[in-house]
């Protein structure tokens, strides 16, 4: 199970609520681009929230966006050359982390862009708890990632984030 039909209400509430709630994905545009070679190839948005990384890297590029919180959005995506996960593992029901993984590296065909946030989110869900449900350090998302399947070629972190480029490992 990706998300609990209880935890997707939650997360469909906040994002009718809160404008800001699922608009990072722009800030990736910078490091999407190279991976998706200019346009050339698909990007697939795993998370996309508020599509604003589609809106970011404009019409050049091919992008699927998709979001099991936003209807209209949350039809499960066949695989892409390149999958963007940008602060969306963070918020992942802790017991689905495993089948998240699991999906990203089904969707995942050359490269990925996953990045996540390590700290306590300024948002809260409408139940009251902190919208990151998983606040880990790096060490523990690239352990987690590469038990998944995937061979991380870069990343880097701050004490805020990390950000890891991967491709599926093949057996």
């Amino acid at each position: 199970m990706l998300i609990s039909d209880a935890y997707r209400e939650q997360n469909r509430a906040l994002h009718a609520s809160n404008e800001h709630y699922g608009t990072s994905g722009k800030a990736w545009a910078p490091k999407v681009r190279p991976l998706a070679d200019w346009g050339r190839k698909a990007v697939l948005d795993f998370g996309c929230g508020k599509a604003t990384l589609a809106r970011r890297l404009g019409p050049a590029y091919q992008v699927t966006n998709y979001d099991p919180c936003i209807e209209g959005l949350d039809t499960p995506p066949p695989p892409h050359p390149v999958v963007v996960c940008g602060d969306v593992l963070e918020h992942v029901e802790p017991e689905c982390l495993l089948a998240v993984l699991a999906e990203l590296r089904r969707v995942t065909q050359e490269v990925g862009l996953f990045v996540v946030h390590l700290t306590a989110a300024k948002k809260t869900l409408p139940d009251g708890r902190n919208a990151h449900l998983i606040q880990e350090p790096a060490s523990w998302w690239a352990t987690m990632i590469t038990s998944a399947g995937f061979v991380v070629r870069d990343q880097g972190h701050n004490e805020h984030e990390a950000w890891f480029i991967v491709r599926p490992q093949h057996d």
